[in-house]
This record gives structure tokens, sequence and C-alpha cells, in this order.
């Protein structure tokens, strides 16, 4: 099994030189600057995790490796209680499981929906919470819109500022032509906006989907298709009539991304690493806008990096950029030069560090497809940001301190209770759903041997054998969306575990006056 983490990071590296040489010649950056960068990050894997916190009163923390919930606890049932330090929950509202991700506006919260186990029994398509009494939240709306009912993945985003609700259609993976808007001023209650283009089945929209996201001013919307590289432009100043602006080929993959706060970069996720846009004739509406490559940087220690959170230190432009794939963590990303991005600090967790590998697969072999990575964040407010928000999916929903760059420490920490055996009650849960369907050779320690070695038969992953699981199990949640900032609490959504509302001990965080939940677009 050691061979696989040892050969990952050439791997990447492999795939970095690649899309680097599909990517337009447009691109300014040098391409030997890029391999270098990576050779570089190849010899430096990140084997430091941040400090610990310091867990107070109350709390009942992990047993073990930070982040890591043990086969014993697992097996014993102990994680159907959950670990928290410093951090509880406040409110809760399971229904049938969240999908990917979720968001929220003011006092209500939007469930993301998760195709084809949103269209079972009540609860179907997005989900509207009013959190007004955040111990009580109570469902008050189903928005049932084809894009909604087709599942929304990462795309289901809001708007602050225009008071905007935003999703697309994405059955499996990546999904084509339904966008619907939603006037959320009365949160609790939204209108659809654009009844005919996107909406209307016969009218669908010629874009392609994974995620997508505002600018900031909110009058466009950017869809990103993830594979090929597909990303497309929505004009919605007019929300009723939504249309496509520009389009364009970004490389061999295109995930979710972060735009600058005056809506003229892109910093779009792509395999390892991302690249950065220039879409300023974008957000001028310049007739024919071009959008062009202007920098990139790639790393090999993570991969299908997530999203970007745009944010400042002093006046310094930054992101926080978040690996979905592989032990990646977060990076801190220097982008006072944004055509060579500089990696400046990396956050992880100790499950995530090469030298805890066999403890990482050993504790996760029974949870399918994802374990220990880290998927999205939000800071708490975008200049001079406090506190960092991120959802580590198996390893819950994790807090860092980041007031010094320099200096990232983990505060708290709240990894709900494993709703274990209730596969069939969480029919919009992809973790619950993952678990029924199986990725069988993926959930026994002994079954991915077989694969590694060349020797997997397929009957085996029909055939359990003693010490097998052989279609996953829920002896963990999966915490993918965003958390966002509401004072000392966090709005956040798991998949298993639906919307919770969780406070954070006084002793560790003290929300600032002009908190704002920053979770890139």
């Amino acid at each position: 099994m050691r061979s696989l983490p040892r050969s990952r990071p050439l791997v990447l590296l492999t795939i970095g030189v690649v899309a680097a040489m599909f990517l337009p010649n447009s691109a300014s950056a040098d391409l030997q600057t890029d391999i270098g960068t990576a050779v570089q990050e190849l010899l430096d894997l990140g084997r430091t995790s941040v400090p610990r916190a310091d867990c107070g009163p109350g709390s009942m923390p992990e047993p073990g490796l930070q982040g890591d919930v043990p086969a014993a606890d697992r097996d014993s049932g102990r994680s159907t209680l959950g670990y928290r330090c410093n951090m509880s929950m406040v409110g809760n509202f399971a229904g049938r499981g969240a999908g990917i991700t979720s968001t929220s506006f003011e006092h209500c919260a939007y469930m993301g929906s998760f195709f084809p186990g949103d269209l079972i029994s009540e609860g179907r398509g997005v989900q509207v919470l009013d959190v007004s009494d955040p111990a009580d939240p109570r469902p008050t709306a189903n928005l049932t819109e084809p894009a909604m009912l087709a599942g929304t993945w990462e795309s289901l985003k809001v708007n602050t500022e225009r008071k905007l609700l935003v999703g697309t259609g994405v059955p499996v993976g990546e999904g084509v032509g339904y966008l619907s808007i939603y006037d959320i001023s009365d949160c609790a209650h939204p209108r659809l906006l654009n009844p005919g283009p996107g909406t209307n089945l016969l009218m669908p929209l010629p874009i392609t989907t994974h995620e997508g996201g505002f600018s900031p001013d909110g009058n466009t919307y950017w869809a990103s298709g993830i594979a090929p590289g597909f990303v497309s432009a929505v004009d919605i100043s007019d929300p009723a009539h939504p249309r496509v602006i520009w389009q364009g080929l970004t490389g061999i993959e295109a995930h979710g991304f972060g735009i600058s706060p005056d809506g003229n970069r892109m910093y779009l996720s792509a395999l390892g690493g991302f690249t950065v846009l220039d879409i300023s004739a974008v957000q001028r509406r310049d007739p024919n806008p071009q959008v062009h490559h202007i920098g990139r940087t790639f790393w090999t220690d993570g991969w299908a990096t997530q999203h970007s959170v745009p944010v400042t230190y002093d006046g310094a432009p930054y992101l926080f950029t978040v690996d979905e794939g592989g032990s990646g963590g977060v990076k801190l990303i220097d982008i006072g030069n944004d055509t060579k991005p500089r990696v400046a600090a990396k956050l992880k967790l100790e499950i995530n560090l090469p030298q805890h590998i066999d403890s990482n697969i050993g504790s996760s072999m029974g949870g399918s497809i994802f374990a220990y990575e880290s998927h999205y964040c939000a800071a708490d407010r975008p200049a001079n940001p406090t506190a960092l928000a991120c959802g580590w999916i198996s390893s819950g929903i994790r807090v860092f301190d980041v007031r010094d760059p320099a200096a990232i420490r983990e505060i708290a920490y709240f990894n709900p209770p494993a709703r274990t055996g209730r596969n069939l009650q969480l029919w919009n849960s992809p973790h619950a759903l993952a678990s029924i369907i199986g990725v069988p050779f993926m959930t026994s320690l002994p079954l991915a041997r077989t694969v590694l070695e060349g020797s997997f038969n397929p009957y085996d992953a029909l055939t359990p054998r003693t010490g097998d699981v052989a279609f996953g199990d829920m002896s963990t949640d999966w915490c993918f969306s965003p958390p966002e900032w509401r004072g000392n609490q966090l709005y956040v959504a798991c998949s298993d575990n639906g919307f919770m509302v969780l406070q954070l001990d006084n002793e560790v965080y003290s929300a600032p006056a002009d908190q704002q939940s920053i979770v890139g677009s």
C-alpha cells in the first residue's frame, strides 16, 4: 500500500505538465517556471500540521490523531456520538440529508439537492429553512424547478448584494442547460425570476455545469463544467432573461474558483493548482469579450483543487485555496504578483500527513469515496481575516485562527455524530447514497490491496468476506459545504446530519464587528 502515496506526487507532476501544455498561447507564465515550482512543491510535501486546538470544558475531543475517526471508534459505535472541541451544536434540521453544498442568506438556509435521492419521499428539490430560532430550524418551502430537482451539486450560491439565489441542474457530476434564479428578499420564501430561459425544459441555456458562483456585484453567474475545462459567463443583470455572454475552454479541467473583489480576476481551480484568468472584459461587458490566462501554479501534495477564497492582509492580496483530493489541505497563496502566485503557508491536519498514511487508510477504508480531505472554506471577513472555517469531509467542521499567516493554528472543531445504519432514511445525502450503491473495491482494505496488486476480481466486490465492508458504511459523516459565519455561530450542512447551527466558545473566538462570511464564489 505504501507505493501509492509515494507515486502520487510524480503522477500529479506529470498531470500538471500535461495541463500546462493545453493552456492557450496567451498564457504569460513560463512553463519552465511552472515545472520548477511543481518540483519544489514535490520536495516540500507539507510534513507538518497546524497546532492542535486546546479543548476547553464540555469538549469531547478526538482520541488520537488530529482529524482522525479511528477504526476502533467506528467499529464500537463511539463515532455515533461525534467529537467536539470548543464548539457545540445549537440546532439541527436533518431532513433527508443535505446535498453536496448548501448556502444561506440572512436568517435562512438552503439545503442543496442530490439527484436522484432528492426525488424520493418528502423534501424534494432544494429545501428552504427559516433559522430565526437557531435552536429550531423549520422548513418553509421546497424549490422544485428542473434545476433544483436535477441536483445542485456545488452550484447553489447566494449573492448578498443583489439578494439572489442561483443553482444549476447537475444530475451526475456534470449538468447541461438548466439554471434557476430566485429573489430571496423574503428569504424564507424565494421567488423564481426566470420562468423561461434556463428553467423551461424547452429553453435550456447553452452551458455545462458542475460548480458555479457569482461575480461580487452579482451581475454575472459563472458556470464551470469540470471536464473538459469549459467555463461560461451568464449575464443575470436582468434575472428574468439570463444570457450567455462568454464561453471558453480554459484547460483540461475546470472546478471551483474565487473571484477578486473588483470582478476582474478569476482564480480557477484545475487539477492540483489553479490558473489566473483576466475576466475584466466580461466584467466591463465589452463587445465580444476575451478572457486570457495570466498566471498559474501547481502543487503535488493535493489534487482536484476545489475553490479559492480571496482575502487581504494589510492590503496585500492572498487566497485560501482548498484541495478536495489527496492530502493537500488548504494553502495560503500570495497573489501580489498574479502572474506568479506563490504558496505562502499550508494548513493540514495530522491525519493528512504523509507519515500517517497508514492510519489514514486504516480508519477510512469503510468510508467509500472520500475520507479526510478538505473541501470548502469561509473566512470570517475579507480584510485581515481572524478565522477560517472549513468543511473537512470525514474530519467534520474545523476552525482555524488565521490572524497571523505565519502562525496559523486550530482553535475548534465539530465532527457530527455518525448516522450509522440510516442509509435508507437519507435519500438526499450523497454519502448515504454512495454507501448504498457502493464503490466496493474501495471500501475494504483487503479488496483495495487486490486492486493495487492487479489481482482484483469483480466477483469479490459482491462477496463479503470476514472483515470486509462490501458496500461502504456511515461511521462518519461527510462535511462538504462551506460553513457560513453568523457572529460566534456557524451555519453548516453535512451530508447525513443535514443543516446545523454551531456555536463557537467565546473563549476561543470573538466575532469582529465587520464580520462578513466569505466563501469564494
